[in-house]
């Protein structure tokens, strides 16, 4: 993917079709300042703008590849596009990390995007790890490396109610030995 070429075009297009969305995943860890590689872009969309983000896709040449009540994936048969993940906001939980998000300079500083804080970006790392074992260790390597980039600014009440909902205590307890503010 072409992330110079992608994100300017599908960030404008959403929002002149006033979706609210946020950069999850790898992308918005560097957005954050966290360098990490990644092949895609990964937002968070409200449910609601599902339809207007299906026809903005489309009009660029992708197609969904794969649709659940609350993930969506587009991918293009042009590399440059390549593929980009959307996971539904549906419940107020998620719709609040989306009230919440910034906006942060990219590419430069020559685009601005809305990114999730990142507690919220633990907190879906956490609930990934938790839903899908197989991914454990690539979620708490991201998680690892935004604790670490973050330490002494997280909001440890925040981590620890999302760790709470996956009930995952004992991992909470141990990154917050790790990176918490008596470090």
């Amino acid at each position: 993917m072409d992330f110079r070429k992608i994100v300017p075009l599908i960030i404008k297009e959403f929002k002149k079709e006033k979706v609210e969305y946020a950069l999850i995943g790898g992308f918005a860890m560097s957005a954050l300042g966290v360098v990490r590689a990644t092949a895609d872009l990964d937002f968070i969309v409200d449910a609601k703008d599902l339809e207007r983000i299906g026809k903005i896709m489309a009009k660029y040449g992708y197609r969904c590849v794969y649709k659940t009540e609350n993930v969506s994936q587009y991918a293009s048969g042009i590399k440059i596009f390549g593929e980009i993940d959307f996971l539904h906001a549906l419940k107020p939980i998620s719709l609040s990390m989306l009230k919440k998000a910034k906006e942060v300079p990219v590419l430069e500083e020559k685009h601005m995007v809305k990114v999730l804080k990142p507690e919220d970006i633990i907190g879906l790392k956490a609930q990934s790890a938790a839903n899908n074992p197989a991914r454990k260790d690539k979620e708490y390597s991201d998680i690892n490396l935004i604790m670490d980039y973050y330490r002494g600014k997280l909001d440890w009440g925040v981590l620890e109610e999302y760790f709470g909902l996956f009930e995952m205590d004992k991992e909470f307890k141990a990154l917050k030995k790790k990176y918490g503010e008596d470090k």
